[in-house]
């Protein structure tokens, strides 16, 4: 089961990766996206092991971007990968059957090949510009979001599409009424001072919206 609530690590303004990871699973978070860029393999290893550590305290899963040695090396859940890393058919060759793979995609034609490669989740972005990721691929927005979706279902895709990229809580209501799983978020959990009540009001949104989702799909079916 994917959740439907990502959080995607960064670095705080105060403290470490570490210390940013905890206050979200603190705050109820049950899926964490370890995320390190231009840092030794080593130290990337390092910290993907005291991540294991906290999510395994908090009843949580990790989820390793890029390295899925690492993620094998460190016992994470899983590994995600961007558009331009491994392909998934040999990241799952290193994982293993059982291990979660999620894939990048930025529009349908990435979404079709990643359903090819038998990724698990995708993570389709970005919604709107940030600033947590260098060479950002074009923003989608959502209208883009309300194109791409349709297209998705049309072809019959179940595979979860998590929408990523400078999402806000009061954005989720919208996105989840185009029809994407969930959201993955980086930014609006890393540096905010109630963590948890802004935790809430996102799992709150979620919940409420996809009731509402699935209500509507079951009533255009009858």
């Amino acid at each position: 089961m994917i959740d439907k609530l990502h959080y995607i690590s960064q670095k705080p303004l105060k403290g470490t990766q570490l210390d940013a990871i905890e206050s979200v699973l603190v705050a109820g978070g049950k899926w964490i996206q370890l995320r390190v860029k231009d840092q030794p393999l080593p130290e990337v290893l390092e910290l993907a092991i005291q991540s294991r550590k906290l999510c395994e305290q908090y009843g949580a899963r990790l989820i390793v971007n890029d390295y899925p040695s690492i993620a094998v090396q460190a016992a994470a859940h899983g590994v995600h990968l961007g558009l331009t890393d491994m392909p998934v058919a040999e990241a799952r060759f290193i994982l293993g059957p059982n291990m979660i793979i999620g894939g990048t995609a930025n529009t349908f034609e990435h979404i079709i090949h990643r359903v090819a490669e038998g990724a698990d989740y995708i993570g389709l972005g970005p919604y709107r510009f940030t600033t947590t990721k260098q060479n950002l691929s074009p923003v989608i927005g959502l209208e883009g979001y309300r194109s791409i979706m349709e297209q998705a279902r049309h072809a019959g895709f179940t595979i979860p599409i998590i929408a990523i990229g400078g999402i806000v809580a009061a954005d989720i209501p919208d996105l989840i009424q185009e029809g994407l799983y969930g959201v993955a978020v980086s930014g609006s959990l890393t540096n905010q001072a109630a963590t948890e009540k802004m935790m809430q009001a996102m799992n709150a949104n979620l919940q409420i919206q996809t009731n509402y989702f699935n209500h509507q799909n079951r009533a255009s079916i009858k």
